[in-house]
């Protein structure tokens, strides 16, 4: 069994992270999205992969380079998730059958296991996982599919009504080939009034063995499902992979070189590795996963689930939510924050952030994330001109990587700010920042003459 894993795609919907990230390649609970999946379908049977890449390979290549029996084939342009299929099988040498992954999705070990072996069981030419619509998933804004029973009676592309969506994840047997060569590079199965793209969308090749009479077998996720499309699905997946996590750890785990100190308040469970330390005064209460050498002292307050990353600091008095840090961060002197924080991110003092940090991005002190509007209702966004307000993660704040704040900047609900910039002191930011960009406050000043004369002196 082989997969092919498409990591090409430039992720133009994922702003502030767009830029400088591949999407496949972002970190969930500090391990990437991609690595992840090539774990799951390992532990399920398949032992060969090839990934497509593209935009910011080089990332993609970091993730999983070092993993077995992993090549890789460059998509020079982005058109479709067929051609991209195709381009993958020139790399296998007479494919019997293959898996194709999406590599953006984060599902759980279960389903990935149940889908490998729903697709070796039933002898169909092509199995597909989907996940049941529910209030929060509306029909038009993914590719769906009708089921009769366990077969999937037509696929549609963002259709008006639809009882389960397709997420990413397919099994093909050597007779589909055929169908994907003659995809006509553009998703006909769409309602009246449909707008699709110009590229081969693999969904229509499915489609196209549904008309033709071929067996197509749907699987139903049990489990959690993430397209990671847009910034507010790193919480959403963070959320679900931290659920994972605590479930995964029935006891405390403690290496024999990590050290708690007695002061400490424990009040739930831990999992420290090598070296790490709990020192004087630190409350936990909820569960703590803490990788090498991090160091969390001096009355640091963690609350709810909590992810360290290798190398972190934790200290004075600072106030950890349910958080995910990812390697070499600093959280400060009452510093405050909730969300996902990726590499070397410093809130070295006073400060209070809910949202999604970038790389090496540094919050100066009393930089505060408004998260409560005063209509108390949910920030609309605009992605890629289309308006949305998501079910989760709309009142964050996004930064992108390598940028920063000046002291007493203030991002209000749901702002984003993208990658290479600066929020200068005493900013007050109501709309996106977009890449690339400095915003500084003109101050107009007034000098006169005072003094005792004032007071009647």
């Amino acid at each position: 069994m082989v997969a092919i894993v498409l990591a090409a795609g430039e992720g133009r919907k994922m702003f502030p992270f767009d830029l400088t990230r591949q999407k496949c390649a972002i970190p969930i609970a500090n391990e990437p999205i991609i690595r992840r999946l090539i774990r799951q379908l390992k532990q399920a049977g398949v032992e060969n992969f090839v990934v497509v890449t593209g935009h910011n390979e080089g990332q993609v290549r970091e993730a999983v380079g070092d993993l077995s029996n992993v090549r890789f084939v460059r998509q020079q342009q982005r058109d479709g998730t067929a051609k991209a299929t195709l381009i993958a099988l020139k790399e296998i040498t007479e494919p019997a059958e293959f898996i194709v992954a999406y590599g953006d999705v984060v599902l759980e070990q279960s389903d990935v296991t149940a889908f490998v072996q729903a697709h070796r069981d039933s002898g169909a030419v092509a199995c597909v996982l989907v996940q049941k619509l529910c209030p929060t998933l509306d029909s038009r804004d993914w590719i769906c599919a009708d089921l009769d029973g366990s077969k999937v009676s037509q696929v549609q592309g963002h259709p008006r009504h639809a009882s389960h969506r397709l997420v990413g994840l397919y099994a093909f047997r050597k007779e589909a080939i055929a169908f994907i060569e003659r995809n006509p590079g553009i998703m006909r199965s769409v309602p009246v009034g449909g707008m699709p793209p110009l590229e081969a969308e693999l969904a229509q090749s499915l489609q196209m063995l549904v008309e033709e009479g071929r067996e197509v077998v749907a699987v139903e996720a049990q489990g959690f499902v993430v397209d990671v499309d847009k910034p507010w699905h790193i919480l959403e997946a963070t959320h679900f992979v931290l659920n994972e996590l605590m479930r995964k750890f029935d006891q405390d785990i403690i290496a024999p070189t990590a050290k708690v100190d007695e002061s400490a308040e424990i009040e739930g469970r831990i999992v420290l590795r090598e070296n790490c330390v709990i020192g004087k005064r630190v409350v936990v209460n909820g569960f703590l996963f803490a990788d090498a050498n991090t160091k969390i002292v001096n009355g640091s307050i963690l609350r709810g689930r909590v992810v360290l990353g290798r190398n972190c600091t934790i200290r004075d008095y600072c106030l950890l939510g349910d958080s995910v840090l990812g390697h070499r961060c600093i959280v400060g002197h009452g510093a405050e924050f909730e969300g996902v924080a990726f590499n070397t991110v410093y809130l070295y003092h006073y400060c209070e952030i809910f949202g999604v940090l970038g790389e090496a991005v540094d919050i100066g002190a009393a930089t505060v994330c408004g998260t409560l509007r005063f209509d108390d209702g949910e920030t609309t966004h605009k992605v890629l001109g289309r308006r949305e307000i998501p079910h989760i993660g709309a009142n964050a704040s996004y930064i992108g990587d390598f940028s920063r704040t000046g002291v007493n900047a203030i991002l209000m609900p749901g702002v984003k700010v993208g990658s290479y910039c600066c929020v200068g002191p005493g900013v007050i930011l109501y709309e996106d920042l977009p890449h690339r960009t400095i915003v500084l406050v003109q101050q107009n000043l007034e000098h006169r003459q005072w003094g005792p004369e004032r007071y009647g002196w």
